[in-house]
């Protein structure tokens, strides 16, 4: 089927984290919300009727995870990214972040280093120090353009000691996907300084162009056995609010020790939802994936064309995957909480503030584009009359 993306969604009864908490964020009412990353478009036809054939049965008690739940998942990730991975070494959680507190909760002492790439996801920072670990960072380098991993510091840092390094492959928010090159030079600075790699990899099903995912435990053995893996169909299907992820551990006993955690707080269950949403992307999503892929990359070269042609003082970058942008702002003019006052109060817009993203993100904002192109057109149209009358 062909799906509709240009049509603006009305999720005023949708108790939408994205809006309905804007005003409290930003502080007005007539903010366009672009920031937190879900989407305003609809999700697949087979995800929405697999939760309504669940709704229509009329009971919700506890849910059985049936074996063709991981199995779907092994399926998936061998045809998209040729990874041959064991299902056995997998287990559920209720998100991405979720997974990782709970492990760092249990499994990272305190004063124990973790090293991050920053600018990168700031959920990262708080689930190691809110836990009582030290972050260690290793800066991305900014070089004609793109972003690319420091190796010469990343060796550096691994001599001084550290438990765990993370990596956000893809990478939110610059938009890198990294290539097996860089992925095996991290994996093995990792490897010689005894440092397991933490790969989060909920991005990587939103691949844009030409570009491929490479799961940095499928480049070998060695890596596998020193790699945990978080993969989720929430950020490719937009089902976050239905709070699920799969972590692929690299042993069996790691898993086991991770799933007594789990089952000493009570979560190692699906909800009825999840289970059912989760298995029907993998099994009837990709139709409606490669349709979403088209229409973000055409909202992406729409925001880098309308930038170039009218307000050449915003440069965003052109991600290698997901739908969100790095603006650099700097040539406005702006710094700091100026910059963020001058989005929401001149420009009306929401948008994520680089800063939060860790060294690095000065002078950038993060765009979510998963909306309707007309959407963003209201919104560009906004930000350039800000700029002529700033």
């Amino acid at each position: 089927m062909i799906y509709d993306f240009n049509t603006i969604m009305d999720r005023s009864d949708n108790y939408s984290a994205k809006h309905d908490e804007a005003a409290k964020k930003f502080g007005r009412e007539d903010i366009i919300p672009l920031w937190i990353a879900d989407m305003d478009l609809k999700t697949a036809k087979p995800i929405i009727d697999a939760m309504i054939d669940r709704a229509n049965q009329g009971m919700f008690g506890y849910t059985s995870r049936p074996e063709r739940y991981f199995e779907l998942v092994k399926e998936w990730q061998k045809k998209k990214n040729n990874w041959d991975v064991d299902v056995n070494y997998m287990s559920h959680s209720t998100g991405v972040m979720p997974m990782m507190c709970h492990f760092m909760r249990e499994f990272l002492g305190k004063g124990e280093k973790v090293i991050v790439q920053p600018p990168v996801y700031s959920e990262f920072f708080t689930a190691v120090e809110d836990w009582g670990g030290e972050l260690v960072y290793n800066p991305l380098e900014y070089i004609d353009g793109d972003y690319y991993m420091d190796f010469d510091d990343l060796e550096a840092k691994a001599k001084q000691g550290a438990k765990y390094l993370i990596v956000c492959n893809p990478h939110n928010p610059v938009g890198r996907v990294w290539t097996k090159e860089e992925l095996t030079r991290l994996g093995q600075i990792c490897l010689d300084n005894g440092i397991m790699v933490i790969s989060d990899e909920i991005h990587s099903d939103l691949i844009l162009w030409d570009n491929k995912h490479i799961p940095m435990a499928s480049i070998s053995e060695e890596f596998a056995k020193n790699t945990m893996t978080c993969i989720s169909a929430t950020k490719t299907f937009n089902l976050a609010g239905l709070q699920v992820s799969t972590t692929v551990f690299p042993t069996i006993e790691l898993k086991e020790k991770y799933e007594d955690v789990q089952g000493r707080l009570d979560s190692k269950r699906n909800n009825c939802f999840s289970l059912v949403s989760n298995m029907a992307a993998y099994e009837y999503g990709e139709e409606w994936l490669e349709q979403l892929l088209t229409y973000i990359e055409g909202n992406i070269e729409y925001i880098i064309n309308f930038c170039k042609e009218n307000i050449p003082q915003i440069k965003p970058n052109r991600p290698d995957c997901t739908y969100l942008m790095w603006l650099d702002c700097k040539d406005l003019g702006l710094e700091g909480d100026d910059l963020v006052d001058f989005f929401i109060n001149k420009a009306r817009l929401g948008l994520n503030d680089g800063r939060s993203f860790g060294q690095g993100g000065e002078g950038y904002m993060r765009l979510n584009v998963a909306c309707s192109r007309l959407l963003l057109e209201k919104a560009m149209n906004q930000l350039k009359e800000a700029i002529i009358n700033k």
